[in-house]
């Protein structure tokens, strides 16, 4: 089962962060990816596959792909 997530989107992560925060921004895509936290800015690196099973759900999705 492939999640759908891209750039720029805001995802519902399984556990919640020190500050209290379960919603993460996307920054960077590729064999890792790089999400910044949405109330610390706490930037962090984790593999795709990790990501993956970590992920809930997208809770917002890039302002990029609702004007496509």
């Amino acid at each position: 089962m492939c999640k759908v997530f891209d750039l720029g989107d805001i995802v519902e992560m399984k556990k919640t962060h020190p500050c209290g925060s379960k919603e993460w921004k996307i920054i960077r895509m590729g064999a890792d990816i790089k999400i910044k936290c949405c109330i610390c800015d706490r930037i962090v690196m984790i593999e795709r596959n990790k990501f993956e099973k970590d992920m809930k759900k997208v809770v917002k999705k890039s302002e990029t792909d609702e004007n496509n």
